[in-house]
């Protein structure tokens, strides 16, 4: 039982961490583990009147299973990190917003009268796609080139001059400000489509638009958790063996 309490005083996002494959079972419970990684088990199951032994029991079943596609991101350089993030997360943003958008646009136009709910799912999208498109270059031109400087100076034992942003905290405190409102709008969007599950009259345009829609939601949660769980947490620990 010694395990369980320890546990239980764990924060989400570190047993994500730490093996991804907890993701499915934190989403399974409708606990978020990105934007709001930083409660501890025992915090959300008081909130959300979970049992906490249960979840546990779950994790550490999960846990205890041995996979060879589990990778450890924490090992890696947090240049490389960055550089995956971009390559990974950030061009699936920029391949599917325009793609989701037409379809949206089309859904609205053929079923927006007998499915009102479009209107506003297309709005919450649309407002997604122009914040995420901003927020990525932002990462892009300024957070991630200071962390790349960070570690070439490791590497180098150089020096680095101070960032015109002052320090790292300040730059990942509006990125995490801003991954919390697409957590808050995504939950809108998975509440207004029925968690993606398509009303029964739905066509195949419906169909295909409600799982790129969800398949949108659950690479935004890794995208996020890669940086509010790893990513910057290292960034401030690196920035301060400058100091």
């Amino acid at each position: 039982m010694e395990v369980l309490s320890n546990n239980a005083q764990k924060q989400i996002g570190q047993f994500v961490a730490e093996d991804f494959r907890t993701a499915a079972v934190f989403s399974n419970y409708g606990i978020d583990f990105c934007c709001r990684g930083h409660r501890t088990v025992e915090e959300v199951c008081e909130k959300n009147n979970i049992d906490p032994n249960d979840l546990l029991d779950k994790l550490e079943a999960v846990l205890s299973t041995k996979t060879g596609e589990t990778t450890d991101y924490k090992s890696w350089p947090l240049d490389l990190l960055a550089d995956y993030i971009e390559k990974k997360h950030h061009r699936y943003v920029e391949e599917k917003i325009p793609v989701l958008l037409q379809f949206l646009t089309k859904l609205c136009k053929v079923h927006g009268e007998r499915h009102p709910e479009l209107f506003e799912i297309n709005a919450l999208f649309t407002a997604s796609a122009g914040e995420l498109a901003s927020h990525l270059k932002k990462e892009e031109l300024i957070l991630f080139p200071f962390v790349k400087k960070m570690v070439a100076a490791t590497l180098s034992q150089g020096a680095i001059e101070s960032p015109q942003f002052g320090t790292v905290e300040n730059p990942i405190a509006m990125m995490m400000e801003e991954h919390d409102n697409e957590g808050v709008r995504f939950r809108k969007i998975a509440e207004l489509t029925n968690n993606y599950n398509p009303p029964a009259d739905a066509c195949n345009t419906f169909r295909v638009t409600y799982a790129m829609l969800e398949e949108f939601e659950q690479d935004l949660h890794k995208h996020i958790h890669l940086e509010n769980n790893i990513l910057f947490p290292q960034a401030i620990k690196l920035e301060k063996q400058f100091h």
